[in-house]
Parts: structure tokens; sequence; C-alpha cells
């Protein structure tokens, strides 16, 4: 296995146990955030399962446009999550905004780590 292919596989394990804790644990994220709608916890969750199968399918293609489009939307989960944290628009609890910047610098590591492996497997082919 590719170190592309281990980085891309550890997203793929996060992203899902994150996307399966936050629709099984709907209401009880609702409280920890401070919020009576569970209905964005469903959302974000389905949304990372459905996040989760396209980087499965990636891990064996490894096409570089499609990796490279995992990486971008790391980066922007990254991006978002900080306006959350500084502007705090939906007046998140302090512990959910702990939960959204621990989750936030899980996601860095991932985005750099598929990015560096990446570069690595692009410098590899062009030689």
């Amino acid at each position: 296995m590719s170190e592309l292919q281990k980085a891309l596989k550890v997203n793929a394990l996060f992203s899902s146990i994150s996307g399966l804790l936050l629709i099984l644990f709907n209401n009880q994220m609702a409280k920890l955030f401070g919020t009576d709608n569970n209905s964005v916890f469903w959302v974000v969750g389905l949304i990372l399962i459905y996040f989760t199968i396209t980087i499965w399918y990636e891990i064996n293609k490894q096409r570089k446009i499609a990796v490279l489009w995992i990486i971008i939307q790391d980066f922007l989960w990254v991006f978002g999550s900080l306006i959350l944290i500084v502007f705090n628009p939906f007046y998140i609890t302090a512990l959910g905004n702990l939960i959204i910047g621990i989750i936030a610098f899980i996601v860095l590591i991932m985005a750099v780590n598929q990015t560096r492996a990446l570069n690595k497997k692009t410098t590899a082919k062009n030689r």
C-alpha cells in the first residue's frame, strides 16, 4: 500500500466514524453544542458518509485531480471550522467549539499528510 493510499485510508476511516457518530448520537451532539436542532448533525453526518465513499473510491484509483479535490475539501473544512470558532454565528457552546477545533486540527494534519503523499507520488512518477 502506497503512502498516499494510507493517508487517504486514515481520512476515510476518520470521516466515516465521525459521520456515523454524528448520525447515531445527533441528540447528544445537539446538547453538547447548545442547540435543540439536531438536524444539522444528521446532514453533516450524511455528507461525511458520502465524502468517505468518494475517498474509498480514490484509494484504488488515485487520480491526481480527484485526490486534490479531497485535499481541498479538507482544507475548506478547516477554514470553515475556524470561521465557526472565531465568529460563533450559531452561539455554539465552549465545549462545542473545542470539539470543532480538535476535529479541525486532525483534518488539517490529514490534509497535510495527503498533500505530501500526493507530491511524493507525483515527483516519483515524473522521474
